[in-house]
């Protein structure tokens, strides 16, 4: 039991990392042919593909101020506001400072040139290539495809274009009146070309533009928290992307500069109010003071009721002073109400950045809305959108002022509260000193009051004269020729990356696909059944009857050599027979057991062993071919009781090499080769030949062999490269078990090297667990030029096929 165990253990094999290397060199050129294929689709593309490009600028963006917040520092002077990044991001990104940043381009036609190979027309600003004159255009109704114009002489030209989807192709001429639907425009030509390009023109219409340069915007801080920001635009057209950029920035001081002196003007206006007012309250104070002096005869007031006084005028100050900022809150929420163009933040919200956004988003929404106005009516989806937008923004605003007047409103009750007790210590004064003190209070209130505002006004006007833009253009934007998308460097690399990946798994899949054997360690990994030797492919093409002993032909060749190899073994198999009885089989035809019988039988011949083969085929031998005889009489008519045994039996041109044909097909081939006669027949060969060479019929489409198989003393089992499936690797170990025998043995066929399918393992026979039935075999891998072999195909360095296995 230990021996069986010993016998049936297959061999141990071992990852071979170099014949990895091998396997993936063998198809090199595959690996090639992705990673130029890959590489020319993504040329392809990047020549199809349009080009982005790039440009950035950068701007510092200044502390915004109300002067009626430094007004109002004489209460809080912490309190600032200061924009943020993404209120001013919304500014930069509204519609109607892009479209009057557009306007300010003059590009009212875009131009183009027809591509003769990319599908899209190039955009040519800023060239103008082409002198049109507008004479009427409709905003609303006006033509917006592409026209095409073709130069025929000096005084004329084709246009191009499309109506109702149709093209449409007249002759025109130069400095005439042309109408397209409701547009007219002239074409002036002052140098006449007689040829030239195929140019492209349309009239840009605002909104497409308007979302061009939006579309390409991104603005970004430069490092957080900081007041520089960076601006980006990407186009098709570097030019373009720089002058655009440009022209919104410059649109954006002028926008900031008119907000300022805007806020300056309504500053002053609203001082200049409060003056008038409290100007004829200090004339009056002042008035009162004089008459109560000189009836009263009374001219100071002690130090202690001088410091109460003081101090009831510094309370009656603030009061006044958030009185001021309640009226001025008053009005801004009536500006806010009424939705002008826009509104004016000039007071104080207690650092309040998010109620500073909700301004500048409602500013921003109002300029859009009268912005659309021009192009729209407002029933108009867009209009009405914009202002559900308005009414939400202006509920969010005034919310918050609903809040802040209620703070200011208890921020003066605080201070009544605290004048009333100042008050109270006033009235223990005498009458005469409390009245005087009384009007010296009202006279100190209003006059703080005044020279505050006076000196607020004269501060506004100044600030008007000499205003400057919240934001300066720290760097602008320059044309950037180097386009960013798609990247090149990049798509190509990744092209070369994935033909490679594509060329091995490319390898992979069609090892993974591939059903069929083509090297021995296949089928040590399938079966236990020993192999006994490796037939190597025939170098040359041969006939389909093979004509030819091939081993008699080429006596010195790595065929002929790997078939001696094999009848050594043979050798060794059933030794203690004096006559040998081998069957050869395979499990479908085609795969080179008759090929392998005719050779072994004439090796075996030449070393004086008496050979006779049996063509047991009944259904489709052809033996008899090779041997150039008729198969009118063989051995179906032995087992049919038609023949003698002598009658059958065939001398051949070779020495001790004897043959039997097949014979006729008979109708009943399974049952013929189960009669005694077949066993009377091998039992009676037996006394005359070494060796009875059987060749059966295909054990996996017919059972013919099955008989054959159980009375011969070795069976072989034919398994061809690149022919025979996976699967056929474990048939004689299945007929070992079912049939209880233990002398099935296999040969691999027509070897040659195939690196691609070859196993990746390597086979190792070593220790005292591998018992007799393995046998020493090579497949002559890498023997070809050792000079021991002389084949007619010798592969010369020029041979480039022999890189390709």
């Amino acid at each position: 039991m230990e021996e069986t165990e010993k016998i049936q253990r297959p061999p141990n094999q071992e990852f071979d990392y170099l014949k990895i290397g091998k396997i993936f060199l063998s198809r090199w050129y595959w690996i090639a042919a992705c990673v130029i294929i890959c590489y020319v689709i993504a040329s392809v593309y990047l020549w199809y593909t349009p080009k982005t490009y790039a440009t950035q600028a950068t701007m510092k963006l200044e502390e915004k101020k109300s002067e009626i917040s430094d007004l109002l520092g004489a209460l809080n002077s912490s309190e600032k506001n200061q924009s943020t990044v993404q209120s001013e991001t919304f500014i930069l990104q509204s519609r109607s400072l892009i479209l009057s940043a557009f306007k300010d381009l003059d590009y009212p036609i875009s131009f183009y040139i027809e591509g003769r190979v990319r599908v899209s027309p190039k955009d040519l600003y800023p060239q103008r290539p082409i002198d049109i004159k507008v004479v009427g255009l409709d905003s609303q109704n006006y033509y917006r495809d592409f026209i095409a114009l073709t130069p025929i002489n000096a005084r004329s030209f084709y246009l191009t274009y499309k109506v109702n989807g149709l093209d449409v192709k007249k002759t025109f001429l130069y400095n005439n009146p042309i109408n397209i639907g409701s547009t007219t425009f002239i074409i002036n030509n002052a140098n006449g070309p007689n040829r030239g390009p195929v140019y492209l023109f349309r009239f840009n219409n605002l909104d497409n533009f308007v979302n061009r340069i939006r579309g390409g915007l991104s603005i970004s801080e430069v490092t957080k928290n900081s007041n520089i920001i960076s601006l980006r635009e990407t186009d098709a057209n570097p030019q373009f992307a720089a002058d655009a950029l440009n022209a919104l920035m410059n649109e954006y001081e002028l926008y900031n500069r008119i907000q300022k002196q805007q806020s300056a003007s309504q500053i002053i206006s609203f001082i200049d109010t409060q003056l008038d007012t409290i100007a004829a309250k200090v004339k009056q104070s002042e008035i009162a003071i004089e008459d109560y002096k000189k009836n009263s005869k009374l001219m100071d007031v002690s130090s202690a009721t001088q410091i109460q006084i003081t101090k009831a005028a510094e309370l009656e100050a603030q009061r006044n002073l958030l009185k001021i900022q309640l009226k001025s809150i008053d009005d801004f929420k009536q500006e806010v109400v009424k939705s002008k163009e826009s509104v004016s933040l000039n007071f104080n919200f207690d650092n309040d950045q998010a109620q500073t956004t909700m301004i500048t988003r409602f500013n921003t929404l109002l300029a859009n809305k009268y912005a659309l106005l021009k192009e729209f009516t407002s029933n108009a989806p867009q209009i009405q959108e914009i202002d559900r937008q308005i009414a939400r923004e202006k509920n969010y605003i005034l919310d918050n002022i609903v809040q802040l007047q209620q703070h200011i409103v208890q921020k003066i009750a605080d201070i009544e509260n605290q004048l009333s007790q100042v008050n109270q210590r006033l009235a223990y004064l005498p009458v005469a000193e409390r009245e005087l003190v009384s009007l010296n209070r009202d006279f100190d209130i209003n006059e703080k009051v005044y020279t505050f505002l006076s000196e607020k006004k004269l501060d506004a006007q100044i600030s008007r004269s000499a205003i400057a833009p919240g934001a300066v253009i720290v760097e602008q934007a320059q044309a950037n020729f180097n386009p960013v998308s798609p990247d090149e460097n990049s798509i190509r690399r990744t092209a070369i990356i994935l033909g490679f990946i594509i060329g091995l798994g490319t390898i992979i899949l069609t090892r993974a696909l591939n059903p069929y054997i083509y090297d021995k360690e296949t089928i040590e990994s399938l079966t236990t059944i020993p192999i006994i030797g490796v037939i190597r492919k025939f170098p040359h093409k041969m006939d389909e009857n093979s004509n030819d002993i091939l081993v008699l032909s080429q006596p010195k060749s790595i065929f002929a050599e790997s078939v001696r190899s094999v009848r050594t073994n043979l050798n060794f198999l059933a030794s203690e027979k004096e006559s040998k009885v081998i069957c050869i089989t395979s499990e479908v035809a085609g795969e080179g057991k008759s090929f392998v019988a005719i050779n072994l039988s004439s090796t075996l011949s030449l070393i004086d062993k008496k050979i006779i083969l049996i063509a047991a085929d009944l259904r489709r031998s052809r033996l008899h071919k090779t041997f150039h005889v008729p198969n009118d009489k063989g051995l179906s008519n032995f087992l049919a009781h038609q023949a003698s045994m002598d009658d059958i039996i065939l001398h051949t041109n070779q020495d001790n090499f004897d043959f039997i044909p097949s014979g006729p097909i008979p109708p009943n081939p399974s049952e013929l080769l189960h009669t005694d006669r077949m066993k009377l027949l091998i039992d009676t060969l037996r006394l005359k030949y070494d060796i009875i060479m059987i060749d059966t019929a295909p054990i996996g489409l017919v059972s013919d062999s099955i008989p054959l198989i159980r009375m011969s003393d070795i069976n072989v089992f034919v398994i061809r490269a690149g022919k025979s499936k996976t699967h056929s690797a474990g048939i004689p170990q299945r007929i070992d078990q079912e049939y209880h025998l233990n002398n099935s043995v296999i040969i691999l066929n027509a070897f040659e090297e195939n690196l691609l399918h070859s196993r990746y393992y390597t086979s190792k026979f070593a220790g005292e667990n591998y018992g007799s039935r393995y046998y020493y075999y090579s497949d002559y891998v890498g023997y070809e030029s050792s000079g021991y072999y002389i084949d007619s195909d010798k592969k010369n360095w020029w041979n480039f096929r022999r890189w390709f296995k």
